[in-house]
């Protein structure tokens, strides 16, 4: 199992590009299609709670992965650290390396023409990764949580209280700050990341 995990994110830390949510498609793919370690819920768990904790977003991932893999297969607390060690370096290793050995021959090539036109290229590509993880993790974001408050309305399919958190969180993440400073109106607080966290915490302990 360690040598399928470290093999595994040394895989996915060299197929990456775009940094931490462009890994989130690559890690899916691998961890709950391919080699069934999680759950689709699992992982968006994992995800959740990578998002909120100190660190890139894809190398957090990697950490919690390898730590739930491991208990999951019966290890005991410490080896699961260990899992989680080894996933988190096998996924950094050779993205590391390669920006150490290549970053200074691009920096110093960034204008040849054949340089220049690769990157608008990644960009797309960065693009889809992330709307692929997305969209993929749509369906499990939104689906009823058990023992959650009972509502009828789409709640066969989809939880009616996740679509109104994510409509609120979303539309207060893009507004304008202005929309909220020029009424000097005390929502303008709801904007930070953290004030969006804590409540939305607070929404799920009370649902569900």
């Amino acid at each position: 199992m360690f040598l399928q995990l470290i093999s595994t994110f040394l895989l996915i830390g060299l197929l990456t590009f775009g940094g931490g949510y462009a890994m989130i498609a690559l890690i899916q793919d691998q961890v709950v299609l391919q080699h069934h370690w999680l759950s689709a819920t699992q992982f968006a768990d994992i995800l959740a709670i990578s998002q909120v904790t100190p660190g890139p977003v894809g190398i957090n991932t990697a950490t919690f992965t390898g730590y739930t893999v491991a208990l999951q297969a019966g290890y005991p607390q410490a080896v699961a650290v260990l899992a989680a060690l080894l996933a988190s370096l096998a996924v950094l290793a050779l993205p590391l390396t390669l920006i150490l050995l290549v970053g200074r021959w691009l920096a110093a090539h960034r204008q040849n023409p054949y340089v220049a036109a690769l990157f608008p290229v990644l960009r797309l590509v960065v693009i889809g990764l992330i709307a692929a993880a997305a969209i993929s993790l749509m369906p499990t974001a939104f689906a009823p949580v058990p023992n959650s408050v009972n509502i009828s309305i789409l709640n066969s399919q989809f939880s009616i209280f996740n679509l109104i958190i994510f409509a609120v969180v979303f539309t207060l993440s893009v507004l304008p700050k202005k929309c909220f400073s020029a009424l000097h109106s005390p929502l303008s607080a709801l904007q930070s990341p953290i004030a969006l966290i804590i409540l939305t915490a607070l929404a799920g302990l009370l649902l569900y």
